[in-house]
């Protein structure tokens, strides 16, 4: 017994450090590719940024929005809040900017997508691209048709059919909507509130106008999305703002 002992144990020792020397390389080379691939602390420092993106504050306990009735999903241009946020929403042809999707990603940015079906058609790809990397598939419609004075079966029509195509690419029924042009009416209301819509966004273009805390903003009308988007972001981070999502306070 007294030299089966000291054996053993030189047995597990020496297996022990042989597993540590097998796999510690290999654990330091893949810490050392993410840390090339994934270096968060200077993520911000890549694209532009003074400062890491403070993250946004708890989302709130309830809704901001006020009902259009009852029964109806209410329509919201701007976030009643106090939290020092702004919320970042895009409609289609984001997702086709490889930098774009980039950035989501490495700054980890809270985005909402509003899709028309007929305007991304093949790009859904693209869109599951995005929406790995965290950004929200919310309704833009099927066709982008102006919805105000249209009759209520082609009003359903336009949302529920873009609720049921997205349901079916990405298996979630989006909450919020987003009229084509802004144009909306009683009539949109019912037909949004038929098909699941808990709200109606607008937005407004990022203008030369200070941000306000639960600013939407959309239109970014530059033809580098991104590049339109860190401007925003350094605006942003200048006046006090961080970006949030937008799907919490709603």
């Amino acid at each position: 017994m007294r030299l089966r002992l000291p054996v053993a144990g030189l047995l597990a020792a020496l297996l022990l450090t042989g597993c540590a020397q097998s796999v510690d390389p290999i654990e330091r080379l893949g810490r050392k590719a993410a840390q090339r691939v994934h270096p968060p602390e200077a993520a911000y420092r890549r694209w532009g940024l003074a400062a890491p993106i403070a993250p946004a504050p708890r989302p709130p306990a309830r809704t901001a929005a006020r009902t259009a009735g009852p029964g109806l999903p209410p329509v919201v241009d701007h976030v009643r809040t106090r939290d020092k946020v702004v919320f970042l929403t895009y409609g289609d042809g984001a997702e086709r900017d490889p930098r774009f999707v980039d950035m989501v990603r490495e700054l980890r940015l809270p985005v909402s997508m509003f899709l028309t079906d007929s305007v991304v058609g093949p790009g859904y790809a693209h869109v599951a691209r995005l929406r790995a990397v965290g950004a929200t598939v919310q309704n833009h419609t099927l066709d982008h048709v102006a919805l105000r004075g249209l009759p209520y079966a082609g009003q359903r029509a336009e949302i529920c059919g873009q609720q049921d195509k997205l349901h079916r690419r990405f298996g979630i029924r989006p909450r919020l909507l987003r009229p084509p042009y802004g144009r909306y009416d009683a009539t949109t209301l019912r037909a949004a509130a038929d098909c699941g819509v808990g709200a109606v966004v607008l937005g407004s273009a990022p203008g030369a106008h200070r941000l306000r805390p639960g600013d939407i903003l959309a239109g970014f009308e530059e033809p580098d999305l991104t590049e339109a988007t860190l401007r925003l972001l350094r605006r942003a981070q200048a006046e006090g703002l961080t970006p949030a999502r937008l799907e919490n306070y709603l």
